[in-house]
């Protein structure tokens, strides 16, 4: 073989060297990480994903630098992750309205389960089916009645369409066949203050946001939307044991990555977020707020996301819910 094409061909493999992710994440990281979260600052999923991101500085001698970027139903947010480098150092928090938003926005610009890819999953909390003390009912059997004996009069508040609290009122409306009106809200903060003020008769909000105003008597609690009793709320029976089978919603929270960010990356982290989420005094302090740590392989958590787009696909379908363009 000759010089120049020996030269040539080092050349073209020095290239293809720079040019690949790195095979390993044993310097990952080596700058500030950058995670983006698609709703506004001081939610229920905020506050967590910051405590993560404190977590993991202290673990990877790195800062985690939380970003939030609110708009069109977390679409935004998670457009920008999906267009950002794969290399490990812009990553998304996700939750259950991205899995929503797969069927509902038809003309966003990316897939969820294509242009990123699932890292490793953070807390699970329930939700909590509240209704205004002046709707004359008790407990969810009654409320079911009502709404069933006046169709389309009594109306629930949510944060938006496709928001974890919208889908759990259609899940209701689809298992328990009632007619129940949505009204929008442009965030959470206006749907909690027109359900105190009764404008609004019933509304599904996290327990740790709502179990201080049901203990107050502001509002009146029926049901929670887990499998299980929450501990923050023992005497409130799940929605299941109140009288609708099968119903489940609760509101997740995980971290997503560009698609083709190096899986050894990957690996490290749902290392990492798998490692502090079960430490004892995490899980018993968030526990104490409503909130359960998840743990998941990242196969496993992609497994559950999948099932996620899928379930909620078929609520849309079910109850006819219009897509958003």
């Amino acid at each position: 073989m000759g010089l120049v094409r020996r030269i040539a061909l080092l050349a073209v493999a020095f290239a293809v060297t720079i040019s690949s992710p790195p095979a390993n994440a044993d310097d990952y990281p080596s700058r500030p990480v950058k995670i983006i979260v698609p709703f506004g600052a001081g939610g229920p999923t905020d506050v967590y994903t910051r405590a993560i991101g404190e977590e993991l500085r202290k673990a990877l001698h790195q800062l985690f630098v939380m970003e939030n970027r609110p708009g069109a139903g977390t679409t935004i947010g998670t457009d920008f992750v999906a267009k950002s480098p794969p290399d490990g150092y812009t990553l998304l928090m996700v939750s259950g309205t991205q899995t929503v938003n797969e069927t509902l926005y038809v003309h966003k610009q990316y897939q969820l389960m294509r242009d990123l890819v699932p890292v490793a999953p953070l807390i699970d909390t329930d939700l909590v089916l509240v209704v205004h003390p002046s709707v004359p009912a008790k407990n969810l059997e009654e409320l079911l009645a009502l709404a069933r004996s006046k169709p389309g009069t009594i109306n629930y508040g949510s944060s938006g369409p496709g928001s974890n609290y919208h889908m759990a009122g259609e899940l209701l409306r689809n298992l328990a066949g009632v007619d129940i009106v949505h009204v929008p809200y442009k965030g959470s903060t206006g749907a909690r203050n027109d359900i105190l003020s009764g404008q609004i008769q019933m509304l599904f909000d996290s327990v740790p946001t709502m179990a201080p105003m049901i203990k107050a008597g502001l509002v009146r609690a029926l049901g929670t939307t887990g499998k299980t009793r929450s501990p923050t709320l023992p005497d409130v029976p799940t929605i299941t044991e109140a009288g609708v089978p099968g119903f489940n919603a609760t509101l997740w929270v995980g971290f997503m990555a560009p698609a083709a960010t190096p899986q050894p990356i990957v690996d490290k982290l749902n290392r990492e977020i798998t490692r502090i989420v079960a430490q004892p005094a995490i899980k018993e302090a968030w526990e104490k707020t409503g909130a359960t740590p998840i743990t998941m392989t990242q196969t496993d958590f992609k497994v559950f996301m999948d099932g996620q787009v899928a379930k909620w696909a078929n609520v849309i379908k079910a109850n006819n819910i219009p897509p958003i363009n």
